[in-house]
């Protein structure tokens, strides 16, 4: 008698293999409570180990504090290498974003960084994932592979001229595009809606939708989203944890006299 195949862990490539668009945020602020407001209505976050002032350790507690929801915890690491994506796999996250994606090479480390061998070269050594789980090591390790989540960011200019390669390596689960930095790419930092920058993001993306991967981006007000979405983008960040709070504060003094 064989058993049942064990249920993934992570749900969001099976909502992306159905064109269900998901949407998140990125967690810069070492927060317990603010991962648990968000987690009760988004699909996904990315934990910031590039950019904010997160450590590991806080890192964990906030990877945690998505327990009870549905949300699918990911980190955002600070450059392509596995020894930055190891722990917080280890730590429970189902997802690694890996930044600044420039060629099919820096692509198929990133792959490679996120799966057990043979498929890839992550080191065994999941303590603490098991345990956010709810799952047996045994378990764990059965769907491991198949729920980490590879994402990889385009946000250099040398990566759109580069975007063919890049999207033919196999592995990619989740590719998006970075405006900011690929705005800082061609000397046009601050200005992501630059004519130039926005000609550079077409570029790429007609490729990424072409390929086949789940495409992502970012949208700072509800047109925004539902041009995304129109186009056919499965993953969509509404924003920074600190951008949605600015938010927030400015929608509650709308229509105060002051």
């Amino acid at each position: 008698m064989t058993s049942a195949p064990l249920t993934p862990l992570n749900r969001l490539r099976q909502q992306w293999r159905e064109k269900c668009p998901t949407f998140g945020a990125i967690a810069t602020i070492p927060s317990v409570q603010t991962v648990q407001i968000m987690a009760q209505s988004l699909d996904w976050i990315i934990i910031d180990l590039e950019h904010g002032p997160i450590d590991l350790t806080t890192a964990h507690a906030m990877i945690v504090a998505t327990s009870g929801t549905p949300c699918v915890p990911m980190a955002r690491i600070a450059s392509n290498e596995p020894w930055l994506a190891k722990a917080p796999m280890d730590l429970g996250a189902l997802g690694i974003n890996f930044p600044m994606i420039c060629n099919a090479a820096e692509a198929e480390k990133a792959v490679r960084s996120v799966r057990y061998p043979p498929k890839g070269d992550r080191l065994w050594g999941p303590f603490h994932a098991p345990f956010r789980w709810g799952v047996s090591m045994a378990d764990y390790m059965a769907t491991a592979d198949d729920d980490m989540i590879c994402l990889i960011t385009i946000e250099h200019v040398e990566a759109v001229n580069r975007i063919d390669e890049i999207m033919a390596t196999p592995g990619i689960d989740l590719a998006v595009i970075g405006p900011g930095d690929l705005a800082t790419s061609i000397n046009k930092r601050g200005l992501p809606d630059d004519p130039e920058v926005v000609a550079l993001m077409r570029r790429a993306e007609e490729v990424m939708l072409k390929s086949g991967v789940p495409i992502g981006g970012v949208a700072r007000t509800a047109e925004q989203a539902n041009a995304l979405i129109d186009r056919g983008y499965l993953a969509i960040a509404l924003g920074f944890d600190w951008s949605l709070f600015q938010r927030g504060i400015a929608a509650a003094f709308a229509g105060i006299k002051r």
